[in-house]
């Protein structure tokens, strides 16, 4: 009987990676995949899921007017889907993550989506949410603090190395933007900068090693 799957970390814990293996694993079998990935997220090749490894597979696009349920069954019908597998699915809609309900349990095709858990300011994004509340089955892929902890936290950091704790949820960027910490390091570095901020300590870059 399919399922809905959510595999949610911080960045950099190879959820790209995990999600191209398991295509793979399908495909070597002679089994039909579709793979999703956000039309926001424009780093690499548009239509494309790519891993800091180099591996990488076509994919279709999705935007949040998008109905997955519609050319999930439209491309079913072409010819048999296995499984559908979708990348930066924080970025779904709660009506995009009930219209994957509706595929695996009403198609019986299982489902499964890789992505972050909460944000920059530690809030959940709305795809995160409605899938740690509807998935049959959760699963952490776990990455590390550079102290050595369990990274659970994302740290925005602006062009100058200081970390961003205010601004739009969504703002698109890799390891120059970006860094998983654990809870202790990000709230520290919080922290340092509210101070400089208002001028307590001086302004400077943060240096996470």
């Amino acid at each position: 009987m399919a399922q809905l799957y959510f595999y949610y970390s911080a960045m950099n814990a190879g959820k790209s990676t995990s999600l191209l293996q398991s295509s793979y694993n399908y495909n070597e079998r002679g089994m039909q995949t579709l793979i999703f990935t956000a039309e926001i997220d424009n780093r690499f090749a548009l239509g494309r899921v790519s891993s800091r490894i180099g591996l990488s597979a076509e994919a279709l696009l999705f935007s949040p007017s998008t109905n997955m349920a519609e050319i999930i069954k439209r491309e079913n019908s072409a010819q048999k889907v296995h499984c559908v597998l979708i990348d930066e699915c924080q970025f779904l809609t709660k009506e995009q993550v009930e219209q994957l309900c509706d595929i695996v349990d009403n198609c019986d095709i299982p489902v499964l989506c890789y992505g972050l858990r909460t944000d920059f300011a530690g809030e959940l994004f709305a795809g995160s949410q409605y899938l740690l509340a509807w998935a049959d089955k959760l699963v952490e892929l776990k990455t590390v603090c550079y102290c050595g902890r369990k990274a659970n936290k994302v740290l925005r950091v602006g062009s100058d190395g200081i970390p961003v704790y205010e601004g739009a949820q969504v703002d698109i960027g890799g390891n120059e933007k970006y860094i998983s910490v654990c809870r202790k390091h990000y709230s520290d570095a919080i922290e340092q900068a509210k101070l400089m901020k208002v001028g307590t300590i001086p302004k400077k870059a943060i240096h996470f090693n």
